[in-house]
């Protein structure tokens, strides 16, 4: 059994590294501790769902390197990795995580703009005349 696994995760812009070694339940993102990180506690719930589903919580440390994107695709990108790295760690987890559906790439992005348009579907205010 290897002292640490690596899986990459992603959402929308975000893309997040994730290793995970054997541990007491430390986690780090990008240097600083998830508490600290995330403001919004939503996003630490986010971030360590796999974590929780497969009550590992306090077995494994886990350090984050992530970039690009917002807080949240940054939070939905750590809890991809962290599923990959989850499996890779003990496959016998698999279709328990697969059935909580995070090891399913969320592939809603931004809809680009469009010409004549304000945005992506806001059109310019109509007037008769």
């Amino acid at each position: 059994m290897p002292e640490q696994y690596l899986a990459t995760g992603r959402r929308k812009k975000a893309i997040a590294r994730v290793f995970l070694r054997p541990g007491t339940g430390k986690f780090t993102i990008n240097g600083r501790d998830i508490e600290e990180y995330f403001g919004l506690d939503t996003l630490k719930i986010i971030a360590k769902q796999p974590l929780t589903l497969t009550s590992l919580t306090e077995k494994f440390d886990v350090v984050v390197n992530v970039r690009g994107g917002g807080y949240t695709g940054q939070a939905g990108a750590i809890k991809h990795g962290l599923a990959r790295a989850l499996t890779m760690s003990d496959p016998t987890l698999r279709p328990e995580i697969k059935k909580a559906g995070y090891l399913t790439r969320d592939s809603r992005m931004i809809e680009r703009k469009k010409y004549g348009l304000k945005k992506a579907r806001k059109a310019p205010q109509f007037s008769k005349r």
